[in-house]
């Protein structure tokens, strides 16, 4: 998308209702700020992911904000290569460029970076990859998991035929070991050829981590299947998006082309794939859910089509609802992917403006 002019830490009011954070429920008009411009020297658009660094070690600072780039500077999809680093106060720095004729393994297709960014406490960066040739569904290719260092140097990639199109995840992490839930929206998508396939799958990847050693991959299992996806030449796939891990180990997904929230129960053991899972919420304010994180037990969820950011508790009532973006045509289409929450609130990135936003505690 082209960049638009940025005036750094411009502020407006968000219409949020209520809003989730540290397990309480907020009354809210909060403010939404703009942190940063999230296009480095290369010129890469398109902010897909957004992951807090919880630990301070090597070049990642506890409390920033890593962000990654799913297109080039020719507005190609699936060709972006850079993840940035951006501090509360709004300084920037590229984190990582990722040169994908260098890569320690395979990775199909090379280097196109989705919404799946997670950083673990050891020190780990890993980052999904669905790359492409042109920017078109048509060259997409399965990708894999990127490991970076704490220096933003790829060490490891995980490939394997339960990867294919990985778009978003999320992760538990024990600090000495980790689980990572990632969606795939690759399985019949091309061959589909813009028509709807119901083979889209959420997998379990089981690590075992240190501080000095590449992580290890001891266990890959499917545990949710048969999500509708399809090509799509404004958003090259559109498929199972964002993944949010509750305390009580169950699994929510944003299924964005049914409409839905669905939860996957029993995520972290169990071996067998539970199917397109049970419906949390069918319809009810959502629109293209893509973006999806879990704060105090309460789901919230980001509209593809709309801007809307909708908070829903674990058993499915809508606790609220509010316009989150008004950027892009129609306003807020297309503008939503990658949240996290963090102590100051909830970070977010505009698609449309290759911006970095924070819609604040206070």
């Amino acid at each position: 998308m082209r960049q638009e002019p940025l005036t750094r830490r411009s502020v407006y009011t968000s219409a949020l209702l209520l809003f989730a954070a540290s397990g309480v429920l907020l009354a809210a008009n909060r403010s939404i700020v703009t942190v940063a411009s999230t296009v480095p020297p290369n010129g890469d658009l398109n902010p897909y992911g957004v992951a807090v660094v919880p630990s301070t070690v090597g070049a990642l600072t506890a409390g920033h904000v890593l962000v990654s780039n799913f297109n080039n500077s020719a507005n190609l999809q699936g060709t972006g290569t850079t993840i940035m680093d951006i501090a509360p106060d709004g300084a920037v720095s590229v984190f990582a460029q990722i040169d994908a004729s260098t890569l320690p393994g395979p990775c199909p297709g090379g280097v196109g970076l989705t919404t799946a960014l997670v950083v673990l406490r050891a020190g780990w960066v890993i980052v999904g990859s669905l790359p492409t040739t042109d920017g078109t569904s048509a060259t997409a290719q399965a990708g894999c998991l990127l490991v970076l260092d704490n220096h933003g140097v790829v060490v490891e990639t995980i490939a394997d035929t339960l990867i294919n199109g990985p778009w978003d995840m999320a992760a538990r992490d024990l600090g000495n070991a980790a689980s990572l839930f990632v969606t795939n929206v690759l399985n019949g998508t091309v061959a589909g050829n813009g028509g709807l396939v119901d083979e889209g799958t959420v997998i379990r990847i089981n690590i075992v981590v240190t501080k000095t050693e590449a992580p290890v991959v001891q266990s890959i299992n499917t545990i949710g299947s048969g999500f509708p996806e399809r090509t799509d030449p404004a958003a090259l796939v559109i498929g199972p998006t964002g993944v949010g891990l509750n305390g009580d180990g169950t699994l929510y997904v944003a299924d964005s082309l049914d409409n839905r929230i669905a939860a996957i129960p029993n995520a972290l053991d169990r071996l067998t794939t539970v199917g397109v899972g049970t419906t949390v919420l069918s319809y009810q304010g959502l629109n293209d859910p893509l973006g999806l994180t879990v704060l105090g037990g309460n789901i919230l969820t980001v509209n593809g089509n709309n801007g809307l950011l909708i908070v829903v508790c674990a058993g499915g009532t809508v606790l609220g609802e509010g316009l989150l973006d008004n950027s892009g045509m129609p306003p807020g289409a297309g503008a939503l992917f990658g949240l996290a929450g963090a102590v100051e609130g909830l970070y977010f990135v505009d698609d449309a403006t290759n911006t970095l936003n924070l819609l604040a505690n206070n």
